[in-house]
């Protein structure tokens, strides 16, 4: 008896993922969507290139709340792997500031990766981006998270090092594990540096970091959003000193990045709805197919 019981149960399980899997298929053969919160389309319903100007030059950047992308240039390999839309260029100006970029080390070779899938760009296309952002728009700074990815060389300092100086110019980069002020960041670019080698930057390892990506199947949404919701109450509530950083992003086989992204987005968006107007710092919120009016929302809490 025991052991039919676990059959059945085990068989349910498995409807209930075939179920949510056919779910996600119809989501990703869907037309592109633009909403307040999700945007997978080709470019953001409105841009904000400059708000950083508004925050005063003695505020630390641990206390001012941004809006980031996950694996911010993940835009090729299908629905598995792709989590953004739009180019680096449209995410900067459209008011994200928290960038997430994955680099595969190959003989001195910065190549972009989301896993397996090679993302047609090399890193000095990412630092000349971020430079030319910076220099038309200098009251604005860019922090980026910074990672090895589908390598395990654990030695891409010097290849760093080298593509800075070839594709940007060392004085872009904020040089200190210390955070900075915002007069101080403003114009340049924050490493935080998420690998091993002397001081580029701050490091990733220093800011309070919840980043529950696996989400196996939609069943499993509330309890990623529950996490979501819990790191942003932390933030509100901790240390000002420290930085704060969500990811509102999640995928796994059965729940792919867009069809996490539509879920979560909607429910950080009512959240914050219902926020709006407490002066709460939220930190950097990280997400994947964010929508320009969402972006918006979480800067105007400064």
């Amino acid at each position: 008896m025991g052991r039919s019981r676990r059959s059945v149960a085990a068989a349910q399980r498995t409807l209930a993922e075939m179920v949510v899997f056919l779910g996600v298929l119809a989501v990703t053969c869907k037309g592109k969507i633009q909403r307040p919160d999700y945007d997978d389309t080709s470019a953001p319903e409105f841009l904000n290139p400059s708000w950083m100007a508004s925050v005063p030059d003695s505020r630390s950047l641990s206390e001012v709340t941004l809006p980031g992308t996950h694996n911010t240039m993940a835009l090729y390999g299908g629905a598995l792997t792709e989590c953004q839309s739009w180019p680096l260029d449209l995410q900067l100006r459209a008011g994200v500031r928290f960038l997430d970029v994955r680099v595969r080390h190959v003989k001195g070779n910065l190549t972009i990766h989301h896993g397996v899938v090679y993302q047609r760009a090399h890193f000095g296309e990412v630092l000349e981006g971020v430079a030319r952002f910076l220099l038309e728009w200098p009251s604005e700074t860019v922090l980026m998270r910074l990672k090895e990815e589908f390598s395990e060389t654990n030695d891409i300092y010097a290849a760093v090092v080298g593509y800075v100086h070839r594709h940007a110019h060392w004085d872009l980069l904020w040089h200190s594990r210390l955070t900075p002020t915002m007069g101080q960041a403003r114009g340049k670019l924050v490493i935080l540096q998420d690998f091993s080698g002397p001081d580029l930057g701050m490091r990733y390892g220093s800011l309070d970091i919840a980043d529950d990506w696996k989400v196996p199947t939609l069943l499993h949404v509330s309890e990623k959003w529950q996490s979501v919701r819990e790191h942003l109450a932390a933030a509100a509530a901790g240390n000002k000193a420290r930085v704060f950083l969500t990811f509102a992003s999640g995928a796994g086989i059965f729940a792919y990045p867009n069809a996490v992204a539509q879920r979560i987005n909607a429910r950080l968006h009512k959240h914050l709805s219902d926020m709006v107007g407490l002066p709460e710092r939220l930190g950097i919120v990280t997400m994947d197919f964010p929508a320009a009016p969402l972006l918006k929302m979480i800067v105007d809490f400064n």
